[in-house]
């Protein structure tokens, strides 16, 4: 029976790799002006303030626009509009550029840039920081609006400038009014590619089209800002399942982008004629597993504490990557390397320690309450780490069910609040690109506001209190400190348990150029020779 299932699901992917390729070949505008991307998620999910998923968040990217964007430096740029301080540090006073137009044809207005605002906001943990300090935001004519805070503070151009997740695009009123718990029905923004609705094919293909109305900035192209020129027509995103075929489709020149180079293949391309390989997020990503406050056993902060102890980063890494070259043992909440390190936790959660662990349970009393773990099959920086955790936490007397899926049920069943019973979990793993978790406040991870807060619902209010400080914090120096303490919050509490940080190559056609280096695989600037 073992050996019968498993040739039927190696079955199942064969047959999806090959009608992926086949959608591939059968594009009705496949040429010289069409870029072909094979992406390591597929998109299904596509508002980006509903949904927190990286390919969403690309999606966002290539559809919409942004007020603000933040260079390469980090440095907040004007994108959809420029923006004057007054004296008191108090009103921003935003100007839409000139010409400005929705993927409709209809012009974008401020009206419709505050119904925006407002939207994100109320989903996103920096908008909702923010909209705490608004005391007004108000039209001042067709481009121009502004907001006015109770306090000085840069926190405003900051949270609509962030390039993470949830990021604060413009859309439509009549969109932007749709409740950030909906997801909108149209998905019709400014940016530089059109969405084709008419293509689309939830998990399997996305196609988008340069916005011929689409007029760039004329600075250089760095990080989220600047001119995002588009020199192709279409942009084919395709999701190949199985990681040989979609190595062997570039190799051939049927697709001319590969998001993610398995570890184990790079050989096959390494030195090729043909294909170049890099890692365009040099900052990397940054892993780590997340456990359920709201039910047992992980509802006592003890288990969760023995829980960080069984789990070793060292052995996740491996299992995930391999190649030491790609991976690094990091504690740090706001990643190793950037401005708010911590080496805190160190000794806690970088070795396996069994022992220790397996004390920490009897003192709690662990009475062998089932962890339901979550594991996807499909996802390349999903599947590994939760088999590994599971075999960690039995070691320590833990009693581990691993229930598997698809990543895409996966995700939608992180949302569910009832207990494991009744459709719920207790622990899952995830990973997000470094940058987008780099502060206290930008982070939407260690949110811990019950549950308001992100999948796991932590209710730890200092957490909360330290955040709203960071955000007011006068000096570099005050921030570096609030930082800190959030990160003993974090550890102490077991909001969420790093697993390190890695990096992965992308590969793409020697006949493809201008890349962007980015923490996320956008589009523009990027050139593909006949």
């Amino acid at each position: 029976m073992n050996c019968l299932s498993t040739c039927s699901r190696r079955l199942r992917a064969a047959l999806r790799a090959v009608l992926c390729a086949a959608a591939v070949l059968a594009s009705p505008l496949a040429g010289a002006q069409t870029l072909v991307a094979a992406m390591n998620g597929g998109l299904r999910a596509l508002d980006p303030i509903v949904s927190t998923t990286v390919v969403t968040s690309v999606h966002a990217f290539m559809v919409y626009d942004m007020l603000l964007g933040q260079d390469a430096a980090g440095k907040v740029q004007p994108q959809m509009a420029t923006w004057q301080v007054s004296p008191d540090g108090k009103a921003f006073t935003f100007v839409l550029r000139e010409g400005l137009k929705w993927h409709d044809g209809t012009p974008v207005t401020a009206e419709d840039c505050i119904a925006s605002i407002r939207r994100w906001a109320q989903a996103d943990v920096m908008g909702q920081t923010v909209m705490g300090m608004v005391t007004a935001i108000r039209p001042v004519d067709a481009r121009t609006f502004v907001v006015i805070l109770d306090r000085p503070s840069d926190l405003l151009l900051e949270a609509l400038s962030k390039p993470s997740s949830r990021q604060a695009v413009m859309m439509p009123r009549r969109l932007a009014e749709t409740p950030p718990t909906q997801a909108v029905k149209e998905n019709i923004g400014s940016g530089p590619f059109r969405f084709v609705s008419a293509e689309f094919k939830p998990g399997v293909r996305a196609v988008y089209e340069r916005f011929k109305d689409y007029v760039p900035r004329k600075e250089p192209a760095s990080g989220s800002a600047g001119g995002k020129a588009v020199h192709v027509d279409r942009v084919e995103w395709v999701t190949m399942p199985d990681n040989l075929t979609a190595v062997n489709a570039l190799l051939s020149g049927e697709i001319d982008f590969l998001e993610f180079v398995p570890y184990d293949l790079l050989p096959m391309l390494q030195g090729k004629k043909g294909v170049q390989l890099q890692v365009v997020n040099r900052h990397g990503n940054w892993n780590m597993f997340r456990m359920n406050f709201l039910h047992p056993p992980f509802n006592d902060r003890r288990i969760r504490q023995a829980a960080m102890y069984a789990v070793g980063q060292e052995e996740v890494l491996q299992a995930l990557v391999g190649n030491p070259k790609y991976y690094k043992t990091c504690v740090a909440v706001f990643g190793c390397g950037l401005t708010y390190e911590s080496s805190y936790g160190q000794d806690v959660i970088v070795r396996s320690q069994t022992d220790k662990a397996r004390q920490l349970l009897k003192e709690a009393g662990y009475d062998g309450t089932p962890v339901v773990l979550l594991h996807p099959s499909d996802h390349p920086f999903g599947s590994p780490q939760p088999l590994v955790i599971a075999q960690q936490l039995r070691n320590a007397g833990f009693n581990v069910q691993v229930q598997t899926s698809d990543w895409q049920a996966l995700t939608a069943r992180r949302g569910n609040q009832n207990p494991p019973a009744q459709g719920g979990w207790n622990l899952f793993v995830t990973f997000s690109a470094v940058g987008d978790q780099s502060d206290p406040i930008r982070s939407l991870l260690i949110g811990a506001a019950g549950r308001k807060s992100w999948f796991g619902w932590p209710d730890v209010p200092a957490i909360e209190e330290a955040r709203l400080r960071f955000g007011l914090a006068a000096s570099a120096a005050e921030r570096k400190k609030i930082a800190e303490d959030v990160q003993r919050l974090v550890v102490d509490e077991g909001v969420l348990v790093p697993l390190g940080q890695f990096v992965f190559p992308s590969a793409w056609s020697s006949k493809v150029s201008g890349v962007p280096e980015f923490s996320r695989p956008v589009f523009w600037g990027v050139r593909k020779a006949k």
